[in-house]
């Protein structure tokens, strides 16, 4: 009987600091496979990770491609066969897509610590990561599936070309770091982030493959797996900045530092590196003491590292290039030659266009427009200023009340005036009900620097959970609403639905909502097509905006309601 694990089954016990992955067992030099999803190093050049022999050596599974495992995914390609276990490219036939299988024999001394990985891998859900799709005990097996990415690129690949761009070594960080932060803050490590297991996905976003399942299949583990997260952060953007790995040895197909030298920083290893990002490598790098003096304080975990860049100054993109358009050729039916080539060697002559006919003709013509151009000017102008006479009569006429005919004063417009809102909660229907309330009250301090933001998700739509959620606002009292003006950061799709006019308390369900008007962009005014009035509004977002970190968020930062 097979035991199946997506993304619903029970997470191993992660208490404290220690990482997801079982404590060491056996780690070996990876094979290198000719595949740009593949899941190996070419060694163990970091030195982060600790190892030890397992208690039995299990032997591979013999596998071969064409094989099927559950009915269902199909070997395609070995891209690793190592210390026991096996990577290889698959095909789900049930969903048609490609994906990554790693294999182990199911007595292997490392299959429970793998299995625990995979399982707690699996539950993070977090877009940054590759995701784990399956993990399953069958018979004699034990196999990992996860995502298989045919359009991202590894870091080892970009490096081969040459180093980062400052912008993308600082996106590259950013994202990384961030990613790892949140990972930690659930209790699991990588603790083998290297250059093949990140990846740019072709959005530009990164990603990162293997979270806790890359050292569970090699039994690696550390007692301050943070910091060995942090410091390998650290390896990543000296790499991209230099194009060199920064420990004695070669690795990843990038020249090792010169023995005997030590750590130097990479404005000192390379020409023109970002100053900033030099000493953000440094201060993740650290290597027991190495940082140089003129360094700040060393950041020893993700969040410090995620701090560390957010007090930086953004780096920007380089402007984009434009090539001049071609000189203007004329054409060969332009020169006047069309039908005739030209002979090799000539140069055809532009020819001067005649002047213009000097006859009668031509002569009575041109006094005839002329005659009629006098006459337009001439209407014109009395037009106009019998225009401005009917003006001035009626100006004369301003200090006069106009009265209809029951003998009542035309009222004057009214300007819109600014509608007080007395209260706001956040509306969750069709999700669990709650989406962070404690920040709520930022959507109306008058204040742009703040705002209330949802949680993230894996698409702009809600990551087709729920078909959106929102912001009810109360006015107090019963109001004519005039228009709703809604500040978003990042460009985001809304709705402005109403509660019945009637209604003299907070309507709970979302059909009790009417909506009157819609918009998208940063800043969304809405106006009802018809006279509204009530007392309850509800702010609905239907599409969020990516973010930096790469996820789908909506930001609301101010909203303004007028009559």
């Amino acid at each position: 009987m097979a035991e199946r694990s997506t993304a619903a089954v029970d997470v191993a016990d992660n208490s404290g600091d220690k990482p997801l992955t079982a404590k060491a067992v056996q780690s070996t030099a990876d094979g290198v496979a000719q595949n740009p999803e593949r899941d190996t190093d070419s060694e163990e050049a970091q030195g982060s990770g600790t190892a030890a022999s397992p208690g039995k050596k299990a032997s591979p599974p013999e596998l071969h491609s064409g094989h099927k495992l559950a009915r269902r995914y199909r070997l395609e390609e070995c891209v690793t066969r190592l210390d026991g276990f096996s990577s290889w490219r698959a095909v789900d036939e049930k969903l048609r897509r490609a994906v990554g299988v790693h294999i182990l024999p199911a007595d292997h001394a490392r299959t429970r610590a793998v299995l625990a990985a995979a399982r707690s891998a699996a539950l993070l859900g977090d877009p940054r990561f590759v995701q784990v799709l399956d993990a399953v005990e069958e018979n004699d097996l034990v196999y990992v599936v996860h995502e298989w990415l045919p359009d991202a690129t590894e870091l080892t690949a970009l490096l081969a070309a040459g180093p980062l761009e400052p912008h993308d070594a600082y996106q590259m960080v950013s994202q990384i770091a961030s990613a790892m932060a949140a990972a930690h803050r659930e209790g699991l490590a990588h603790l083998r982030l290297n250059p093949n297991a990140v990846l740019r996905a072709s959005t530009g976003q990164w990603r990162i493959r293997g979270l806790a399942v890359n050292a569970a299949l090699r039994g690696i583990s550390s007692d301050t797996p943070q910091r060995t997260d942090t410091e390998a952060i650290g390896a990543l953007l000296y790499a991209a900045l230099t194009q060199r790995w920064p420990y004695p040895s070669d690795a990843y197909g990038l020249p090792g530092l010169p023995k005997d030298v030590g750590l130097i920083a990479p404005d000192q290893v390379r020409a023109g590196v970002h100053r900033g990002l030099s000493e953000l490598a440094m201060r993740a790098l650290v290597n027991d003491g190495a940082t140089a003096s003129r360094h700040e304080s060393a950041c020893t975990t993700p969040e410090e590292l995620v701090k560390a860049i957010g007090e930086m100054p953004r780096i920007r993109p380089p402007e984009p290039s434009f090539t001049a358009p071609p000189e203007y050729q004329r054409t060969t039916y332009q020169q006047g030659t069309y039908g005739r080539p030209t002979p090799p060697g000539v140069t055809q002559a532009l020819q001067t266009p005649p002047p213009p006919l000097q006859s009668r003709t031509g002569k009575a013509l041109k006094w005839a427009v002329s005659a009629l151009l006098i006459a337009a000017l001439g209407l014109g102008s009395w037009q106009l200023a019998d225009a401005l006479m009917d003006q001035s009569d009626k100006s004369g006429d301003t200090n006069n009340t106009q009265t209809s005919d029951d003998g009542d004063k035309k009222a004057p417009k009214t300007a819109s005036e600014p509608i007080a809102i007395t209260g706001a909660r956040d509306f969750d229907p069709f999700g669990d009900g709650s989406e962070k309330p404690s920040d709520i009250s930022k959507v109306y301090d008058k204040s742009l620097s703040t705002y209330w933001q949802t949680d993230y998700y894996k698409g702009a739509t809600f990551g087709n959970l729920k078909p959106g959620l929102g912001v009810i606002l109360d006015l107090g009292k019963i109001q004519q609403i005039g228009q709703v003006t809604v500040t978003f950061v990042g460009d985001t799709s809304v709705e402005l639905r109403a509660a019945s006019s009637n209604a003299s308390t907070e309507p709970t369900s979302f059909a009790a909502y009417t909506k009157v008007a819609d918009g998208s962009g940063t800043s969304v005014t809405l106006k009802p097509n018809e006279s509204l009035k009530s007392r309850y509004l509800l702010v609905w977002l239907t599409k969020l905006p990516l973010t930096d970190e790469g996820t789908y968020r909506g930001r609301v930062a101010d909203i303004k309601v007028t009559s």
